[in-house]
């Protein structure tokens, strides 16, 4: 299992602003991911002293970062990834920081090449799914 100190080293998020916790799982292709920063009082994504659920995003989003860089293999610097869309992203839940415990964050790389990819990612707590969506990520913005 890889800690929050690997993940902090191979992803452009640091500080406060790396989500999760631990790699549980992952493939060429799919990576499970926990995290209990959701229930911090001070997890910087919180607004009005509340984490809503949309921020289930930016877990996801930090879990796509962390399959590339497993991808990539440990001599790769980080790559800065950025989201260029979310779609279909069905909310169960209207906040995340009323959850006890840790939340699974999964994604799934549905295609893509060396600069564009399309992931499938789902936030769950207790076998309860609390968000989904797709994400389309590119690598090399100034590729475009």
């Amino acid at each position: 299992m890889l800690d929050r100190r690997w993940i902090a080293a191979h992803i452009p998020h640091q500080g406060d602003m790396c989500l999760l916790d631990a790699v549980l799982d992952w493939s060429d292709s799919a990576i499970v991911c926990r995290a209990t920063s959701h229930a911090d009082p001070a997890n910087p994504m919180r607004a009005g002293g509340r984490l809503g659920a949309a921020a289930g995003i930016e877990y996801a989003a930090q879990a796509m970062a962390v399959h590339g860089a497993l991808i990539a293999g440990d001599d790769a610097p980080p790559r800065q990834g950025y989201l260029t869309s979310v779609r279909s992203v069905a909310l169960h839940v209207a906040r995340l920081d009323d959850l006890p415990g840790a939340l699974e964050i999964r994604a799934e790389r549905l295609s893509g090449d060396a600069n564009h990819i399309l992931y499938q990612f789902s936030v769950g707590h207790a076998g309860r799914g609390l968000l989904e969506g797709r994400a389309a990520v590119v690598l090399d913005a100034t590729a475009l």
